[in-house]
């Protein structure tokens, strides 16, 4: 799954980027039903294996085999899958208290953080009308953090975190696509999430550090899941391991600020899922605060394929 790459491949990056992000809603859906039964290191560990069999069977069919998978960028890998364990910890976390679509709602402020790490940390040009969208996108989840409402949660800045711990992720991406594919960046996540996932349940497994709430999710007995729930696993490490390599590709084959505001295709469907699944939908407040931050996401998309016909590509 080693594509060339062009920054001029925008159509391709798009694609990619869509994607990657119906894929991963099936993810959010089935951790937040598995979240009330099972320790939070234990889903990622099963996700993780389940996720690595479809990589592993891309890397059996594509181009460069199994040698694609050594590198010499074992720093920033490892800075990459931090990244992204931080990310996927602090929002699954915020994602077992807060509706489905509160949560990606927020979540998606983390596009709007990389277009402007994109500016700053990679060199990519950010002008001030994308900089006002960050700023609206911004507002939008002080919106729906609700302050001085006498409703504010938490959670709500976990999930928050986890998207700027996300826009590094990315940004760990854009700056190894020259020399890592898009089957290498995701197999050496992954293999972190099992280290890691296996050093947790060894120490904690047992459950001596279960609390309520957010913490007994991170904390709390493994257990040995019954049939009915492995079509769920099943599920979230199929999504994983497909959205990853897709999400993956989209960075390595456009621009990061072009690439991000594409994720926001999951939004409707977080709204879908969590009226299908769990019964709710965005009140007023929430409402308000998803315009925003999709807003400034859609005025982003905008402006860049204008920019983009105005250069002739």
């Amino acid at each position: 799954m080693v594509l060339p790459i062009s920054e001029n491949q925008p159509l391709r990056a798009a694609l990619f980027a869509l994607g990657g992000a119906a894929v991963f809603s099936v993810n959010d859906v089935a951790i937040k039903l598995l979240s009330g039964g099972y320790a939070l290191h234990q889903v990622i560990l099963i996700r993780s294996m389940i996720s690595l069999c479809v990589t592993m069977a891309v890397i059996v069919v594509s181009r460069g085999g199994f040698a694609q998978l050594l590198t010499r960028r074992v720093g920033p890998h490892a800075v990459r899958v931090s990244c992204i364990l931080m990310a996927n910890v602090t929002y699954f976390l915020g994602l077992a208290v807060l509706p489905l679509a509160d949560a990606v709602a927020v979540a998606f402020v983390a596009p709007l953080i990389l277009t402007a790490l994109s500016g700053i940390m990679l060199g990519e040009p950010v002008g001030w009308r994308r900089w006002a969208a960050v700023a609206v996108g911004m507002l939008g989840v002080v919106v729906m953090l609700r302050p001085g409402l006498g409703v504010f949660q938490p959670a709500a800045l976990l999930v928050a975190g986890s998207a700027v711990f996300y826009a590094m992720g990315h940004v760990m991406t854009r700056r190894m696509r020259d020399t890592e594919s898009s089957v290498t960046l995701n197999f050496w996540v992954q293999i972190g999430f099992v280290v890691i996932s296996l050093a947790m349940g060894l120490s904690v497994g047992d459950g001596h550090l279960a609390g309520e709430g957010m913490l007994a999710f991170l904390f709390r007995p493994w257990v040995w899941p019954p049939s009915q729930d492995w079509p769920v696993l099943l599920a979230t490490g199929l999504s994983v391991g497909i959205g990853g390599l897709l999400m993956a590709q989209a960075y390595r084959s456009g621009a990061a600020a072009m690439v991000a505001p594409f994720e926001y295709a999951g939004m409707p469907m977080a709204i879908l899922w969590g009226l299908l699944f769990f019964g709710t939908v965005p009140d007023t407040v929430s409402a308000v605060g998803i315009a925003l931050i999709c807003g400034a996401g859609l005025y982003t998309i905008r402006r860049e394929w204008a920019l983009r016909r105005r250069n002739g590509n």
